[in-house]
């Protein structure tokens, strides 16, 4: 009977890795979205993550110029307690105080979307290293 389990064990996980091996990705991978520049629903998610950084710089520093959203030009996903997107934006800084200069910057950006629940929150915003 021990000999059976084992060997069902075996099977069971030779059947997952194969399967998972299947798809060219294990689960929970990042994905590669294509067509972001038109993709409507990544490109409002990168408008979103500018809104909010901007929301909470009005918490804890004054006296600077808003980002204002250009466009999202690189996104992945990952499943995971939702959806966690990875992009790459274009901003640009306000020149509302007149510091401004209106030149695109790279941000890097992720937000976990929760259809479900009808909820986006921001986890990282931050000028491109790339």
């Amino acid at each position: 009977m021990a000999v059976l389990i084992r060997l069902m064990t075996l099977v069971v996980g030779w059947l997952v890795v194969f399967s998972t091996a299947s798809y060219g990705r294990m689960v929970g991978g990042k994905t590669e979205i294509s067509n972001v520049r038109t993709n409507e629903e990544v490109q409002d998610i990168g408008r979103y993550s500018v809104e909010e950084y901007n929301r909470s710089k009005k918490v804890w520093k004054e006296g600077e110029g808003e980002l204002q959203f250009v466009e999202v030009v690189e996104a992945q996903q990952q499943v995971v307690s939702g959806i966690k997107y990875y992009m790459k934006l274009w901003v640009t800084r306000s020149q509302i105080d007149g510091d401004g200069d209106g030149v695109p910057t790279m941000f890097d950006s992720v937000v976990v979307v929760k259809p479900w629940l009808n909820s986006k929150h921001l986890l990282h915003f931050a000028p491109s290293t790339q």
